[in-house]
């Protein structure tokens, strides 16, 4: 058919453009997006015509090593990620990617509303300080005002429970908030963005020869994921364009009162 024929490339290019892990909702999505009139299983049918298909995410590894003679803050999240503002709830864990070297260590720290990574860092080591370097660029990226009540979320770790890490937070203002070891319902948000970057990332463009090269590949995956990324627990929209979203509504309400 002759729309057949026209859409093929489309999704070809959405399919490219996007680290070939889109799946077809996804793909239905972003065309819908730019104003192609195609239904969902017409992408599906072509998808599996041409032999692509989105990415599978695998069981997470777990990476928290307790510190048990740490005092440890209280789960202050209870597992409710949803949160109706920026910068009221950040989410922090960190994974590992085997490099022909040795592993690196891959830090994120998430702003729970519409899941940005507002800060992130890459090590060859699994140290408090390269944890409290990606909360050091969030703190920069957003500054938080100290009377906003931001919690900041982790799980039990060792990086997350340092003399170093809890000072920086209290001289932000910051809460902190602590789950349970290996439990990845206490951090789930963060397991979730950790599954998706193993997924569309690390397992897909593998296998690793040299630290830099994960770091590069970390630094174009987080603009696109916060950019370009449909996500769809806020609308199928990237988690740029939500926060984005909810600043021009907050400034419509102001101009209206």
């Amino acid at each position: 058919m002759r729309r057949d024929e026209a859409f093929r490339p489309e999704i070809r290019r959405v399919f490219e453009e996007n680290y070939q892990v889109y799946g077809v909702r996804k793909i239905w999505r972003q065309l819908r997006r730019e104003r192609f009139d195609v239904a969902r299983c017409t992408v599906g049918r072509l998808m599996k015509v041409m032999g692509i298909q989105g990415v599978i995410r695998r069981k997470p590894h777990r990476t928290t090593i307790q510190d048990k003679k740490q005092p440890c803050p209280l789960d202050k999240v209870n597992r409710q990620f949803r949160v109706p503002a920026p910068n009221m709830l950040w989410v922090s864990d960190f994974t590992y990617v085997a490099t022909w070297r040795g592993f690196a260590y891959v830090a994120f720290v998430i702003d729970a509303y519409a899941r940005k990574i507002v800060g992130w860092r890459v090590s060859t080591t699994a140290h408090a300080g390269f944890v409290l370097d990606a909360l050091e660029q969030a703190v920069h990226d957003r500054r938080p005002a100290k009377s906003m009540g931001l919690i900041h979320h982790s799980d039990r770790g060792s990086q997350y429970l340092s003399i170093r890490y809890s000072e920086r937070l209290a001289e932000e203002g910051i809460e902190p908030s602590v789950g349970s070891v290996g439990d990845s319902y206490d951090n789930a948000l963060a397991e979730t963005i950790n599954g998706l970057f193993k997924a569309e990332v690390i397992h897909r463009r593998g296998p690793w020869r040299y630290f830099e090269a994960v770091e590069y590949a970390t630094l174009e995956w987080v603009d696109w994921f916060n950019n370009r990324r449909l996500l769809e627990p806020i609308g199928n929209i990237p988690p740029a364009e939500a926060e984005a979203n909810f600043y021009a509504a907050l400034e419509t309400e102001t101009m209206a009162a």
